[in-house]
């Protein structure tokens, strides 16, 4: 992605205001999927264990209750339905058939204390994905790699609370160390599924919340949610300069994604959990879905290969 030192891509223009879609008041809303086949908005209440689809066409909302909590999802490529993440590992999930989800694979199995949480395709139909300690303190949390042969392999370790991954247009991969305030970039071999080389790429300010899930668009701009913070800022994928900002009004910011015919609606997912019930009088739609119209498009998301 080689361009003239410092010049930065250019700034999105948001083109309305922030409206809520959805005002579902979810406990932990997460794990933000536009399904450009079915042209619908997948998503999940964590804490709540509750799957969620909305078609914007009609209106229809549907839902899903697990027995334990689930957290991120991707399309499969060569099946119908999901592989998405419970609590303790990678499952198959039909929306249309399924009763329950299928587990594929559970990679800690001796730490009952985690839990995964945020997760996304690559290019290449492998599901990342990364687990994190229950209680957001200890660093127990890894960066996973399930492959569709089922194979599963660790990448990092150390983190209490991991969101992400997403990729920049040349490849290199970005992972947030949530607890830190920290967004990591990382090499990536595309061919091999293998990161390095990993820096420091943005440390956030205090009191502008810190990094949880987040999207890119198709100029490879990176947007994040900002738990605690109450907003999304885009960030040139290089220097990580804030290029824009979106206000929400819900302070716990949880997720991003780009949708809509065009791809050119921006998602946004945000919760309840943590609030005290006088924000919670000040932040009435926390919990809630939103989204805002953007001049520019997103990148479809990419399917499970299995």
């Amino acid at each position: 992605m080689a361009r003239p030192s410092g010049q930065l891509l250019a700034a999105p223009l948001v083109l309305g205001d922030v409206r809520c879609v959805w005002p579902a008041g979810a406990q932990l809303g997460e794990g933000l999927l536009w399904s450009v086949r079915e042209q619908a908005l997948y998503w999940v209440d964590i804490l709540s264990c509750q799957l969620h689809r909305w078609d914007p066409a009609s209106g229809a909302q549907r839902h899903w209750l697990f027995a334990e909590e689930i957290s991120a999802l991707a399309e499969r490529a060569q099946a119908p339905g999901l592989i998405v993440t419970l609590r303790r590992g990678f499952a198959l999930f039909d929306p249309a058939v399924d009763t329950e989800p299928r587990y594929l694979h559970q990679p800690e199995p001796d730490m009952p204390g985690n839990r995964f949480n945020d997760g996304k395709c690559d290019a290449q139909g492998r599901f990342w994905a990364g687990t994190m300690d229950f209680a957001c303190e200890a660093p127990t949390g890894a960066l996973y790699r399930f492959d569709p042969d089922g194979r599963c392999t660790q990448h990092d370790t150390g983190f209490a609370v991991t969101n992400g991954p997403i990729w920049a247009l040349d490849g290199a991969m970005y992972f947030n160390d949530t607890v830190q305030g920290r967004t990591y970039r990382y090499d990536g071999d595309c061919a091999a599924g293998t990161v390095s080389n990993k820096v420091l790429w943005n440390q956030f300010a205090l009191g502008d919340g810190v990094p949880d899930g987040m999207t890119t668009d198709a100029m490879g701009r990176i947007w994040i949610a900002h738990w605690g913070g109450a907003c999304v800022t885009c960030h040139d994928p290089i220097t990580a300069a804030e290029l824009a900002r979106v206000p929400v009004p819900a302070s716990q910011v949880t997720n991003c994604a780009f949708g809509g015919a065009d791809l050119r609606t921006l998602f946004i997912s945000t919760a309840r959990v943590g609030l005290s019930a006088e924000q919670l009088v000040v932040e009435p739609l926390a919990g809630g879905v939103f989204a805002v119209p953007v001049d520019g498009p997103g990148l479809a998301a990419h399917r499970f290969g299995g």
